[in-house]
């Protein structure tokens, strides 16, 4: 029987309606978001833009079932998101277990996912070949570098075979050329796979490089204020160093520094 949420079919994987978060005492609160509706089909790519405090985290941790909603209703896939059911997710940090091996941290996502022991480590040379980095399963975490850490977190949210993806500034504190790639990497991995993907980050460069569709956001309170789709080719195969150095890419990337500037 076909997935209801493959890519291409009209379902919402994600459905927010009327969501609002507040934070602090019930007769002080700080409201974090206000009033957000959001809907993402199966197959999107949506990227969350805006400053610092206008509640994108706060967004995804709803999705992730991080969060309850103060007012509104948040469902995925049609039932209200628990957090490890709902999707993946990837931190800002790749927050491993520094004293397990690379292979020992996906082993350890695998056992909590109920995968029996003797089929783990093909799943885990699995994973690794997935997020490029065949052959490292021996590695201790501390000898990789920031990057290669990133690849073992996306590599983790990846074990569950999640069909929604939350992904927050995961590469912010990535030198230039490894955020590149590793950019180009999410977007190659997510168009082959048919992943869902909901991803917040400061960049318009990253959000339109990434995006099929991008959602800038406001604060005080944090609100969807512009919605931006972006319409480059999405293909696994892409050339994306010729789309970053395309007119379009330098079109759309101006239009959303405009319209987040205000």
């Amino acid at each position: 029987m076909p997935r209801t949420d493959a890519p291409g079919t009209d379902v919402a994987v994600v459905d927010l309606t009327g969501v609002s978060v507040r934070y602090g005492p019930a007769g002080q609160p700080v409201t974090a978001l206000e009033g957000v509706d959001l809907r993402i089909r199966a197959g999107e790519f949506v990227v969350l833009v805006g400053p610092s405090g206008c509640g994108k985290t706060s967004l995804l941790r709803v999705v992730a079932g991080f969060e309850r909603p103060a007012a509104g209703t948040a469902l995925v896939r049609g039932a209200v998101p628990r957090p490890g059911a709902a999707a993946g997710v990837v931190f800002q940090q790749p927050r491993l277990f520094p004293w397990r091996t690379v292979g020992g941290n996906l082993g350890f996502a695998l056992g909590r996912l109920g995968v029996p022991r003797a089929e783990r480590a093909d799943r885990i040379a699995e994973l690794l070949d997935r997020v490029g980095l065949p052959g490292t399963a021996d590695r201790r975490t501390w000898e990789l570098s920031g990057g290669q850490q990133q690849r073992v977190a996306l590599a983790r949210a990846l074990a569950a075979e999640p069909g929604l993806l939350l992904m927050d500034e995961p590469f912010a504190a990535l030198d230039a050329l490894t955020r590149e790639r590793l950019q180009e990497e999410v977007r190659t991995l997510a168009g082959r796979l048919g992943t869902t993907v909901l991803f917040v980050t400061h960049s318009a460069e990253e959000a339109v490089l990434l995006g099929s569709r991008v959602l800038v956001m406001a604060a005080d309170p944090g609100r969807v204020v512009a919605e931006l789709p972006i319409g480059l080719d999405r293909s696994p195969d892409t050339d994306v160093s010729a789309l970053r150095a395309s007119p379009e890419f330098a079109r759309l990337r101006g239009r959303l520094t405009r319209t987040m500037r205000g």
